[in-house]
């Protein structure tokens, strides 16, 4: 039986899917997508239903090529005969939607993947994994299920091992494909791993405002470059 789809949408324009980072749950992303939703229709996906009252059930341990897959499905489900969508992912969600460009890349028209932690391309790429889980995934765990679960747990639990064990495919349409960081983390581990995925594919490589967390911490300007960075790569393209 296929699980069902959890997204919301909001706006109006073209489709703009947004796939949050940690455990999918959408949570502090309403400023970031009430400024997108000017421009675009903002769909919002939630892979694990976690905004949707699932949080506290059991899930299984998760995979890049669950939420694209989902993903896929979502898109399927809202975009309309003959359109293409613009893609945003952030952190795991970078991951997910690297993953969505390499085996879904037929109603894609252009993908955003923020900082994806998908530390394993660094020529030392093993060792920094081992030092993100160990400073992400220490003593005081949040749980993962029952009434004290939180989206930290199921992260932590559930998402972080397989989603930066996972090494992006060879190729993807590098036209479509812009790799994102924030100013805030130049030097830093995730800023390096996205230059490594740039020159992997050929892509851009784009500064936002803010960390890893420019989306909760620089809405705004977060969304109007986003949307910038969409609009430019449609006008390059036609």
């Amino acid at each position: 039986m296929t699980e069902p789809l959890h997204h919301d949408v909001t706006g109006s324009g073209p489709v703009l899917l947004l796939v949050p980072g940690g455990s999918g749950h959408p949570m502090g992303l309403e400023p970031l997508t009430e400024r997108l939703a000017r421009r675009f229709t903002v769909v919002t996906y939630d892979p694990l239903g976690l905004a949707a009252g699932r949080l506290g059930l059991p899930v299984p341990d998760q995979s890049p090529a669950d939420w694209s897959d989902g993903a896929s499905r979502v898109l399927e489900a809202v975009l309309p005969p003959g359109e293409r969508a613009y893609v945003f992912g952030t952190s795991s969600g970078g991951i997910a939607v690297l993953d969505l460009l390499a085996r879904h890349p037929h109603r894609l028209a252009h993908v955003v993947a923020h900082e994806p932690p998908c530390v394993t391309v660094l020529r030392d790429g093993q060792e920094r994994r081992q030092e993100l889980i160990g400073q992400l995934d220490g003593p005081g765990r949040p749980p993962a299920e029952g009434a004290s679960a939180t989206p930290m747990g199921v992260f932590l639990a559930h998402v972080l091992r397989p989603f930066t064990a996972h090494v992006p495919a060879l190729s993807v349409p590098e036209h479509r494909l812009t790799l994102a960081v924030g100013t805030d983390s130049r030097g830093r581990l995730l800023y390096r791993t996205a230059e490594s995925l740039a020159d992997r594919f050929g892509s851009a490589l784009v500064e936002f405002p803010g960390g890893h967390l420019g989306t909760l911490d620089h809405p705004v300007e977060f969304a109007d470059l986003l949307a910038e960075t969409f609009l430019s790569s449609a006008r390059t393209s036609s």
